[in-house]
């Protein structure tokens, strides 16, 4: 039986033991890690900011390891390797033997030498550790330094922004990611930076860092300098590579263990596999090629496959930086390569597309997306496979609104050996395969049966559309059932609701469905329930969520939140001053947020009927921020004040707000009202935006924030207010009526087929003839709004349910609180 020892428990060893394992190997394995656990996901480290929870980024626990039979040493590391008699000594002089030693040790972060650089506040972003160092001395800062541009750089720069903190990121090169994206990219970028709240500053060569043990500052060479709390390096990679050097193992000038196209180095029983190896004087820093390297490792202990080899890797990478998407393929810049650049730049939107076609036109050799990169999937597929360009190779960069993508852009087009998956190394044809010969017909089964989307999941979008491509040339009609207790799409499910008027979960289930139910089909019933009828969603038996259930959402802690509704952000001192009483004597976490309301946080479940009687009898009505409903339309002062303002934006802000509070709908809804073009209420960036015009106004519709922001898009212009309601009234119905579950406005109008042109002739034109029965609909459920926490208060039975015990009034007795900032927070779970 063969003795592998893999030195190094990071990513790219997992997936070297988790192939050794694939292909039955049946060998000895012992994994050494230095960190205290098992391998973990570095490239969504900045993830841990989000809920302290190292478990999520756990590439597979200790249980696996144990279970596949491999040996997983933590907390140790080796510090030497004996290659004559081939075995491998740790810092507790624990000896290991090996036929075959796999070195995965990784890169460390690359310190420049800065004086100073060694005083507190300074920090490497690498490891877990480090992050629970950073975010304990970030609590007592206010400002925090990123050193260097480059994609660690940003993913710290978000870390930092996690914290609540002033954030600059200081780089050498005149521009941001200068080996991934070309200057008008780069400005772009740092506008986009900019615009988040950080501070760039390029061309800023850091000469000292200030203060006496405790670090108080930056020096630049130019003479300026930089006030901060705290500095967080982030400046590169160097491969570890000590362990070769002091067994004489051949090391590349620019660091790594040399490796040939077996991952062997210079002595054939040791391998190198990752960040520590350098193939052809070249350090590959993704994991995708860490990954085909421990792919061929494992051929050769398990098969002794010389013809499997590694002949270097595509470096394209696609990632969201502080909700930014960027994304890189082939040669971005073709400096030294005979090419026409083919590139748009929309500062308006903040995005910038650029292709580099060779002087044929008939080879796509690189590219550059920024703010807009849905198409990289495709466009890195035509590259690396050498696809023939559509006759206007602008086309595949220059789209419409509402398009999939542009000419020459479907998925049929590509090869079957097209690399679809670079993490997992699935091609198109696996993909197909699966579906074709193993019955597949959803996501689901397409991972578990190929791995592919598993990594990254950056590939998920082109797996989908091979899906549905690949089902409907086999004449497979996919039907969007809810669940295996209602043969119905979601659609069908609302006529049956709306025509034969039923008004129940139960009721439902009796005529329609089978069996009892599930945690898929009675969330999806109650939704369409409360977007038909509009009925008190507390007098349904099955409701949405836990949200739904105590009128409120459940917050860190168990605590939860109130947020009364503020029409347009407008609200009178008396109100206001109810908020602070009720805020001081139920000691609630108080924060206004970007939609113009207040919110109260940390308020125990039993006392929530207390807090909403005191706000309703002051005429406060429910915020509707635990629903899938309408949350707010956001205003700014409008022509009442601003001297720049056409129209009353506040007043017509309330007049939506109030009209549409209550509505439920697929996913929640946001709106916003602007009193000129500059925009203040941010109405684009909402699901539906209204901004004042010299003739009337403008109505912009699909737009929406979070993790996949997008800009809305003019739906009708120069049109005045009773035009504006009444192709409101109809779009927020037709969302409501034809979307998917938890499917927000932007993604379900892009997939309309025809997208916004579409809904123009369906809303503003009447086209399908639906438009009056639309507003009849709108109207009914207007009719039948009532303040839910008003209700819920008024009535004995509904009030019974807000307390933690059946038989007992008082608080939750496990919920902890700390006080911050004059404040009250919850204390970690």
């Amino acid at each position: 039986m063969a003795r592998i020892v893999i030195v190094g428990n990071g990513m790219v060893s997992y997936k070297l033991c988790e192939k050794l394992v694939e292909k039955n190997s049946s060998a000895s394995i012992t994994v050494i890690g230095e960190e205290p656990r098992p391998a973990y996901d570095r490239v969504h480290l900045s993830a841990y900011f989000e809920d302290e929870n190292a478990d999520k980024l756990t590439m597979a626990p200790k249980d696996w390891y144990d279970g596949n039979g491999i040996n997983l040493i933590t907390s140790e590391k080796v510090s030497q390797i004996n290659r004559e008699e081939q075995y491998v000594t740790t810092h507790t002089n624990s000896k290991y033997e090996y036929d075959y030693l796999v070195l995965a040790t990784g890169s460390s972060a690359f310190v420049p030498p800065i004086k100073g650089v060694e005083k507190k506040g300074v920090f490497v972003y690498r490891t877990i550790e480090d992050l629970e160092m950073m975010m304990a001395y970030g609590k007592k800062a206010s400002s925090a330094a990123v050193l260097g541009g480059g994609l660690l750089g940003l993913e710290a720069a978000k870390a930092a922004i996690d914290m609540n903190l002033k954030t600059s990121v200081v780089e050498f090169a005149p521009r941001l990611m200068p080996r991934q994206i070309d200057e008008e990219g780069g400005l772009l970028l740092k506008n986009k930076m900019e615009d988040l709240g950080i501070d760039i500053l390029l061309g800023k060569a850091t000469s000292n860092i200030e203060g006496e043990e405790t670090m108080t500052g930056m020096a630049f060479s130019d003479g300026t300098s930089l006030d901060v709390d705290m500095l967080i390096i982030s400046a590169g990679i160097r491969p570890r590579d000590e362990l070769g050097k002091e067994a004489g193992l051949e090391v590349a000038e620019r660091g790594g263990f040399v490796v040939n196209s077996l991952m062997q180095t210079s002595d054939e029983k040791i391998f190198a596999v990752g960040e520590c190896a350098s193939y052809e004087n070249m350090i590959y820093g993704l994991v995708a090629p860490g990954y085909d390297m421990a792919e061929v490792v494992a051929e050769q202990i398990a098969n002794d496959n010389k013809e499997y080899t590694f002949t270097g890797c595509d470096m394209s990478t696609k990632l969201k930086l502080i909700g930014v998407d960027v994304a890189s393929f082939g040669d971005p810049f073709c400096d030294n390569i005979p090419h026409y650049p083919i590139s748009i730049n929309d500062k308006k939107n903040g995005i910038y597309k650029r292709i580099n076609v060779d002087l044929e036109g008939k080879k796509l050799l690189g590219g550059i997306l920024i703010g807009d990169a849905d198409d990289y999937n495709m466009l890195h597929q035509m590259f690396i496979n050498e696809m023939a360009l559509p006759p206007h190779p602008q086309d595949l960069i220059i789209k419409s609104s509402g398009e999939e993508g542009g000419a020459g852009m479907g998925v049929d087009a590509l090869p079957d050996t097209a690399q679809v998956c670079s993490c997992e190394n699935v091609s198109k044809g696996d993909i197909c395969c699966s579906i074709k010969d193993d019955g597949v017909t959803d996501i689901n089964g397409i991972k578990a049966a190929t791995k592919a989307g598993t990594g990254c999941g950056g590939c998920l979008p082109m797996v989908n559309n091979i899906l549905e491509d690949t089902l409907a040339q086999m004449g497979t009609v996919v039907r969007k059932e809810i669940c295996e207790h209602f043969p119905y799409t979601r659609q069908e499910m609302f006529d049956l609701i709306k025509v034969n008027e039923i008004k129940s979960y139960t009721e439902l289930l009796e005529k329609y469905g089978s069996g009892g139910g599930c945690e898929t089909c009675k969330p999806l019933v109650g939704s369409l329930l409360a977007s038909i009828w509009n009925d008190l969603i507390l007098k349904e038996s099955t409701i949405q969520d836990t949200n739904d259930r105590f009128l409120a959402n459940i917050q860190k802690g168990g605590s939860y939140s109130v947020v009364p509704r503020i029409p347009g952000g407008e609200i009178t001192p008396d109100k206001l001053i109810v908020i602070g009483e009720v805020a001081k004597e139920f000691d609630l976490y108080t924060k206004i947020t970007g939609g113009q309301r207040i919110d109260l946080f940390g308020a125990r479940l039993n006392d929530l009927p207390l807090i909403w009687e005191r706000l309703v009898n002051a005429g406060f009505e429910s915020g509707h921020a635990y629903g899938k409903s309408l949350r707010t339309v956001k205003s700014c002062v409008g022509s009442t004040w601003c001297r720049f303002g056409l129209h009353d934006s506040v007043g017509f802000a309330i007049e939506v707000e109030n009209r549409y509070k209550g509505l439920r709908s697929p996913h929640k809804l946001k709106g916003g009202v602007s009193g000129c073009i500059r925009e203040c209420a941010e109405a684009r960036g909402k699901d539906f935006g209204i901004i004042a015009t010299e003739k009337g106004w403008n109505l912009y519709v699909g737009g929406n924030g979070g993790a996949n922001p997008k800009h809305a898009v003019l739906l009708a212009g120069d049109i005045d207010k009773e035009t504006v309601i009444k192709y409101l009234d109809r779009y927020l119905m037709f969302y409501i009526k034809t979307a998917e579950p938890l499917q927000r406005t932007a993604p379900w109008q892009e997939k309309l087929e025809g997208g916004i042109d579409y809904l123009k002739q369906v809303i503003c034109e009447d086209s399908l003839g639906i438009g009056e029965q639309l507003e009849n609909d709108m109207k009914i459920l207007i009719a039948h709004y009532t303040c839910e926490w008003k209700a819920a208060i008024n009535d004995p039975e509904m009030r019974k349910r807000f307390t933690h015990f059946s038989n007992d009034d008082s608080h939750d007795p496990t919920q902890k609180f700390k006080r911050e900032r004059g404040q009250r927070f919850p204390v970690a779970w």
